[in-house]
């Protein structure tokens, strides 16, 4: 296996959590499917290794240019039971198409000069041609990944339950991720419950919109698929979480019009989240 990055290092990279949906073979056109079967096999620990290797190598580059050059789709790969036995499901990266989308989000927020010393104007132009010399945008196809920094969304809560199976990572006793699942068609069933007691009773919510676009993204994947939600490092900061069941019980109580229940179980998530927000302003 290859030897992970060094404690330190993945201290300072910014913690990243993950919404990944994995589908079986049979989801894909014929395309996909050839990349899938000639991936070489890799554990699930030595593919995120992989990735974070890839991911520093990204930003200590000697020129500003944090974007990948890689052109070949690479595939995530779960076992993951089902009823007729054990399931293997397949996650496609799409991390050129995903970071050029990132760059256009913090184009919206940065000023040009601030955004050209992040980004340079020549590594964004050359990567918009490599997406579209090799075909790498979007059409009708969904992204499979979803991700949130110094934070994981509280509509992303709505899919799992604590006892939901998960997979715990730890590196030299270091907690570096805590993973759950569910099928996708169970996700679908949880959010929309939660759109529609947030309807009811609470329209004029953020969440209400943030919890319609997840089920509606949930909602584009072929029907077998599994749900994985990654906590990525902020494990460490929060595992064991009682977020899902917390949200739960908030919506029951709006449900019932028990507004100070309702207020009560999200000051206990934002009273649990409050560390991770801490380190995201210091950092």
């Amino acid at each position: 296996m290859l030897p992970d990055v060094a404690p330190g290092v993945r201290r300072n990279l910014p913690p990243t959590a993950h919404l990944r949906v994995f589908s079986p073979l049979r989801a894909f056109d014929d395309t996909d499917q050839l990349l899938i079967r000639e991936q070489e096999p890799a554990s699930r620990m030595s593919y995120e290794i992989t990735a974070r290797r890839a991911l520093l190598t990204r930003v200590t580059r000697d020129v500003t240019d944090p974007f990948p050059h890689e052109t070949l789709e690479r595939y995530r790969v779960l076992h993951h039971p089902t009823e007729e036995g054990t399931g293997t499901f397949y996650c496609p990266e799409q991390l050129p198409l995903r970071a050029g989308m990132a760059a256009g989000l913090l184009e919206d927020e940065l000023p040009f000069a601030l955004m050209d010393a992040v980004i340079p104007a020549t590594a964004a132009e050359a990567h918009s041609e490599r997406l579209q010399e090799h075909g790498m945008w979007l059409d009708d196809e969904p992204l499979f990944t979803r991700d949130a920094t110094w934070g994981i969304p509280l509509s992303w809560f709505a899919t799992i339950h604590e006892d939901d199976p998960h997979e715990v990572d730890d590196h030299d006793g270091v907690l570096t991720s805590v993973r759950l699942r569910v099928p996708v068609v169970l996700a679908v069933e949880r959010t929309a419950r939660a759109v529609a007691i947030v309807a009811r009773a609470a329209e004029e919510l953020p969440l209400l919109d943030q919890l319609s676009e997840l089920n509606e993204w949930l909602q584009r994947f072929h029907p077998d698929s599994i749900l994985e939600m990654d906590y990525g490092p902020m494990a460490q900061t929060v595992w064991p979480d009682e977020t899902p069941s917390d949200l739960r019980e908030g919506l029951d109580a709006l449900d019932e019009g028990d507004l100070l229940s309702a207020a009560a179980a999200h000051h206990r998530i934002s009273r649990r989240w409050h560390t991770v927000r801490l380190l995201g302003r210091a950092s």
